[in-house]
């Protein structure tokens, strides 16, 4: 018999449920070949057999949460060749023997299961991947952890912590310990009028939700509003958009011109391009563009990587791709990590204006939203332009004001003058 479990999948995963069961108990599987597909933070992943055999039982069930390196189905490598009596007329002596093979297999296959009990309280505490294996060398029981984190994840400081004052954490741990009851206890919801439908949030909603409250109790999130006259852009794209999409096989969209503005800007702002790690500021150096893309199971950033070095037919071709793999759910972990500023564009469900929050750790995001004709005053004449307010959300913890506005001027700048766009190569 072999386990199938859970392989390493990111730094940053340590656990996803269960979308969907490939393989049924009894069905015959190939090594290489997908068994279930797991529902992470960011994607789903199809998890592989790394054995050739029957299926012979699944050790958890759709819907559950599972831990990485977590056995989740069993796999009989000689069940191809036990296979075949069963096709042949049973004998008297086998039908009679059948029950006692089935009394002697209940205890082997309780066993597991009781293993199974008794981790899931450990299993269920949310840590990083770090903290779990600096537990089990010093031999600390997560659960008695006490935590600063306010969504309750543990981290290599409060292991650390533990081990070195395992005296004081003993009302702090007792609390811990009820905690995951009572989450228990309110995770059913009963609710008595036909006119409400109950529906649980997938893992996705739950970690976008998580993430967005995170960002707001930890960022010191401001916005600043701005808006661009879009009548160059647009008359540049009626003049070349045919040519365009018969030299690049792809249209010639606003996101290319946003994108490139967006680069021109970083370079003259580069805090707005950086990061925070605890006292210290991660300048990058490098401009890898995050786009947000709408599907069925919320909202995901996908990255165009060195976005500094595309064309503007290079940048359309990879958000096309991108947008057409996270609506499929065909999207790696390696297309999700890593973004170094985020574009969100609300505009293209007719959103006037919004306050975009922070893709973290990133400090800055841009919103565009929808276009709409207005008048507006140029020069001594009032004239209807195609006018589009920009929203520019920042971490006030390291970029001032000033520089933020500054920022969104200068992606107005070259937006009104995209001839500027053709300097940032």
């Amino acid at each position: 018999m072999a386990e199938v479990k859970v392989p390493e999948l990111a730094e940053s995963i340590s656990e996803g449920s269960i979308a969907q069961w490939l393989k049924q108990p009894g069905d015959h599987v190939e090594k290489g070949e997908y068994v279930l597909e797991l529902e992470t933070d960011k994607v789903n992943v199809e998890i592989i057999s790394d054995y050739t055999g029957t299926l012979s039982e699944h050790l958890a069930e759709e819907g559950d949460t599972v831990q990485v390196g977590q056995a989740i189905a069993i796999v009989d490598e000689n069940g191809s060749a036990a296979a075949a009596p069963k096709a042949e007329a049973p004998k008297v002596e086998e039908a009679k023997a059948e029950p006692v093979k089935a009394e002697q297999a209940a205890p082997a296959k309780e066993a597991p299961k009781a293993e199974a009990k008794e981790a899931s309280s450990t299993q269920q505490v949310i840590a990083s991947p770090a903290a779990r294996k600096l537990a089990r060398e010093k031999g600390i029981d997560l659960t008695q952890v006490p935590v600063a984190d306010p969504l309750g994840r543990v981290r290599v400081q409060d292991v650390e912590a533990a081990s070195n004052a395992p005296a004081a954490p003993a009302a702090p741990a007792a609390a811990r310990k009820q905690a995951p009851a009572a989450k228990q206890a309110a995770a059913p919801v009963e609710v008595n009028d036909d006119r409400i439908e109950v529906v649980k949030m997938t893992r996705r909603r739950q970690t976008i939700a998580k993430r967005l409250v995170q960002v707001q109790s930890e960022a010191a999130m401001l916005t600043t509003f701005n808006e661009v006259d879009l009548s160059a852009v647009m008359e540049l794209r009626n003049r070349h958009k045919d040519s365009f999409v018969k030299t690049n096989d792809v249209k010639l969209g606003f996101m290319s011109f946003f994108t490139k503005a967006v680069i021109g800007a970083l370079k003259k702002y580069p805090l707005l391009n950086a990061e925070i790690q605890g006292d210290h500021i991660l300048k990058k150096n490098f401009y890898d563009i995050g786009v947000a893309v709408s599907t069925d199971e919320g909202l995901v950033v996908p990255v165009v990587r060195d976005a500094d070095r595309k064309s503007f037919a290079e940048i359309e071709k990879n958000i096309s791709d991108l947008a057409v793999k996270a609506r499929n759910n065909k999207l790696g972990l390696s297309d999700l990590s890593g973004g170094t500023f985020t574009i969100t564009n609300g505009g293209t469900f007719g959103s006037l204006l919004s306050t975009p929050i922070l893709n973290a750790p990133q400090v800055g995001i841009l919103g565009m939203h929808t276009i709409k004709t207005r008048p507006i005053a140029v020069g001594d004449q009032i004239e209807n332009r195609p006018m589009m307010y920009l929203a520019l959300s920042y971490d006030h913890r390291i970029v001032d004001g000033k520089e933020a506005v500054g920022f969104l001027v200068a992606i107005k700048d070259m937006l009104e003058d995209p001839e500027q766009l053709l300097l940032q190569g």
